[in-house]
């Protein structure tokens, strides 16, 4: 795991952004284009993704190979929601993968200058509390057309995309917030003829990041902890997004086995009954068919690919939430159907106890697999763990601990069942 951090040219570093990241505990994975560093071919193992400025255009390929294979891992991080940051020519790459165009400027645009944070930037999670003026660094002729529904946070007269949101995890900045003393100086070096028309550049850097520094360390600063909190949910969204279209074909054959472990649940007519990572939705209408049509279906899932397919398949009722934080009050659900989910959670203790804390008294909780322990094992090559929570010796203490009995446990070959019931 780590943030892969996309470098165009050697001077054109993280510098603050890296720092931030460093001091939140996260793990950079540099990928130097500029030196022959392949890009990776998906996001698996990627926490965030981070697209730094170089001299290359965002809208030709000429003289930028690894253009198509950047904005291809642009897309899919908007698609899987991984959080995104785009810098200069990150940023314009940000806007077209969005849907939206590069193109040349009215001239260069170098030195420091003045942005003006837009509204929205008060609501921002990265930008909320910044200053409505703000001295930053400018270096780019190039500029953008926002995409639509993108969130203007910074503008300027001469150039007016200069920080905006895409979703709710990506962010592009045309200005250099992550300039430093050791960038300037780079900057500097590399691109002299440039610096030349900003006289004074380098000279008044100190007086002028000295300014900048809170402000560029608070947003950076939130946004690693955005990537660190968001980081389990982050790796479930990219190993599910790129599956999501073909999910329901590839286990069609498991829909008897849905339905026949739904009527264990004990639903009755009128009843509400919850999904817990529901996927495309397959146990849904078994579900239905237990509550009948006055009562409620609910699916829930992390992944926003996987809801999208659910929809297409005519499945409603469908939450986008966390499994250890859902948005619904005590005692909503009278039960709980859930298919491979437990064993794969950090925390299943803190699951449990959301579970519980939505679910009425006397509700059921149903942990479904359509294969046994054994079989799964077997499958990867391994033996059965003996700490799997799925083993009836772990299990049962996990529920008691956390508002549950179990009061079935089936590990058969063909599937896996335990039904448990919420306490007082």
């Amino acid at each position: 795991m780590g943030v892969l951090v996309v470098q165009h040219l050697r001077e054109e570093g993280p510098y603050a952004v890296g720092e931030a990241l460093a001091a939140a505990g996260l793990r950079m994975r540099p990928c130097r284009v500029w030196a022959g560093d392949p890009l990776p071919e998906n996001l698996a193992g990627v926490e965030a993704l981070v697209v730094m400025g170089g001299p290359m255009a965002a809208y030709s390929d000429d003289g930028f190979p690894t253009r198509g294979a950047e904005l291809e891992l642009l897309r899919a991080a908007l698609a899987a929601e991984v959080p995104v940051l785009g810098v200069c020519l990150g940023a314009q790459l940000l806007a077209v993968a969005a849907g939206g165009t590069a193109r040349t400027g009215s001239g260069a645009q170098v030195g420091w200058g003045e942005v003006r944070t837009r509204a929205a930037a008060a609501r921002d999670p990265l930008f909320t509390g910044t200053p409505e003026r703000l001295r930053v660094l400018h270096w780019h002729a190039d500029t953008m057309e926002l995409p639509a529904g993108a969130v203007p946070l910074a503008s300027c007269e001469r150039y007016p995309a200069q920080a905006f949101r895409v979703g709710g995890a990506a962010w592009g900045l045309q200005f250099h917030l992550e300039a430093d003393e050791a960038a300037v100086d780079a900057f500097v070096a590399a691109f002299p003829e440039e610096a030349a028309t900003a006289p004074g550049l380098r000279e008044a850097a100190p007086v002028e990041l000295a300014a900048l520094a809170p402000h560029r360390d608070r947003v950076f600063g939130r946004f690693a902890a955005l990537v660190a909190a968001r980081a389990e949910r982050t790796a479930t969204r990219t190993f599910f997004t790129p599956k999501a279209a073909a999910w329901e074909t590839r286990f069609a054959a498991d829909g008897p086995r849905y339905q026949a472990a739904v009527a264990r649940l004990g639903l009755r007519p009128g009843q509400t009954a919850l999904d817990l990572d529901c996927g495309t939705g397959r146990a849904l209408p078994a579900l239905r068919a237990e509550v009948g049509d006055k009562g409620t279906v609910l699916g829930v899932d992390v992944t926003p690919a996987m809801l999208v397919t659910a929809a297409r398949e005519g499945r409603a009722g469908l939450l986008l939430a966390d499994c250890h934080r859902l948005p619904l009050p005590p005692g909503a659900v009278d039960g709980i159907f859930t298919a491979g989910l437990l064993d794969h959670l950090p925390d299943p203790t803190t699951a449990l106890r959301e579970w519980a804390r939505v679910t009425a008294p006397g509700g059921a909780l149903l942990l479904f697999h359509p294969s046994g322990r054994a079989e799964r094992a077997r499958r990867h090559g391994r033996p059965v763990s003996p700490d799997d929570p799925l083993g009836e010796p772990n299990l049962r203490p996990l529920l008691d601990g956390s508002g549950w009995q179990l009061d079935r446990c089936q590990d058969a070959s063909a599937y896996f069942l335990a039904r448990a019931v919420r306490t007082c």
